[in-house]
C-alpha cells in the first residue's frame, strides 16, 4: 500500500470541542497509521498555543489557523499572519457594530469581555459553540481583549445576534476575507470566522503534499464542520464524523462514527490505515 497522508481536523474529529485530550482509542490509530508508514498530520483552525497541547500524541506536522501557519516535520512551509493594517481595521468594523470578537495570534488568543455571557444567553447545541464556551472557561485559557498587545493575528472569530450586524463587515472585507459562518439559533446567534483569502486548510493540504512528493489521491481528510470544507475538497478522501454538519456530510466521500464513538479509530481500521 502506498503511503498516505492523513489530516485531523481537532474540534469535533479528533477531541471533544473545546478538549485538548483525544480518546485512547485515536491515540492508538494515530500510532499505529505512523508505524504502518503513514503520516499524520493536525489540520485546525487552532492556532500554535491551542494546537500545542495535542502535539505531544506525535504528529509528523500541522496545519494551524485554517491555513494560514503549515509546518511539515520541523520546516515551516509557510507563515501568513494578517498585516497590521488589516488586523486595526476589521478589529474596528467588528466592534462598530456590535460584534463579539476573539482573536487568534500565534501563541496566544483573546476575547471580548462579556463574550461567554452571551453565549450562554444563546439556545442551541454547535459544535463549534459548545467548543468556545468550553474553551473560554475551563481549557484553552482565552486571554481578554484588554490584554491584546498588537501581535500579528492570523484569524479573527465573530460572535454576534443577527446577520445584520455583520453586513456592513461583509461589504468592507469580503473581498480579502472568507466569512465561514456555522449555524444560527432560536434566540439569536451568528456564530463564524473570518480567514484571509490567501489561504485554506484545503492549500495547507496541498503545501505539505508538494513538500513531500506524495499526490493529493494519497491524502486522507477528517473533519466535522464547514471550516473543514477546503481540506475535503482538496484531499483524495474526504471523511465526515456522524457528529458533524449535514452540509459536509453531503460533500465528503464517507461518513464515520462520532468522536465520542471511537469514530476515528474505526474509521482508520475501515480504510486500512493501521
Amino acid at each position: 500500500m502506498s503511503q498516505k497522508l492523513i489530516f485531523l481536523d481537532v474540534d469535533g474529529t479528533l477531541t471533544e470541542p473545546g478538549a485538548t485530550e483525544p480518546p485512547r482509542s485515536a491515540v492508538d490509530a494515530i500510532r499505529r497509521a505512523r508505524a504502518a508508514g503513514n503520516k499524520v498530520f493536525l489540520c485546525s483552525g487552532r492556532n500554535y498555543a491551542m494546537l500545542s497541547p495535542l502535539l505531544g500524541y506525535g504528529f509528523d506536522g500541522y496545519i494551524a489557523s485554517a491555513g494560514g501557519y503549515v509546518v511539515c516535520g520541523d520546516k515551516v512551509l509557510y507563515d501568513c499572519p494578517m498585516t497590521a493594517e488589516q488586523s486595526e481595521r476589521i478589529l474596528s468594523l467588528l466592534r462598530e457594530n456590535g460584534i463579539y470578537r476573539t482573536i487568534e495570534a500565534w501563541e496566544k488568543s483573546y476575547c471580548d469581555e462579556g463574550t461567554v455571557e452571551f453565549m450562554g444567553r444563546v439556545n442551541g447545541g454547535s459544535s463549534e459553540l459548545a467548543r468556545w464556551r468550553r474553551a473560554l472557561e475551563e481549557e484553552l485559557h482565552i486571554l481578554p481583549m484588554r490584554e491584546y498587545d498588537g501581535r500579528p493575528v492570523y484569524k479573527v472569530l465573530f460572535l454576534c445576534e443577527r446577520e445584520e450586524q455583520l453586513a456592513p463587515v461583509r461589504r468592507a472585507a469580503e473581498a480579502e476575507f472568507n466569512f465561514v459562518v456555522q449555524d444560527a439559533f432560536s434566540k439569536g446567534c451568528v456564530n463564524g470566522e473570518m480567514i484571509n483569502r490567501k489561504f485554506d486548510k484545503g492549500r495547507g493540504v496541498r503545501r505539505i503534499a508538494e513538500a513531500l512528493g506524495v499526490p493529493l489521491s494519497d491524502t486522507v481528510g477528517f473533519g466535522d464542520s464547514m471550516n473543514d470544507l477546503e481540506m475535503i475538497e482538496t484531499v483524495g478522501l474526504g471523511v465526515c464524523m456522524a457528529n458533524g454538519s449535514e452540509a459536509l456530510k453531503r460533500v465528503s466521500g464517507l461518513v464515520c462514527g462520532a468522536v465520542g464513538e471511537d469514530g476515528l479509530a474505526r474509521a482508520f481500521e475501515a480504510l486500512k490505515l493501521v
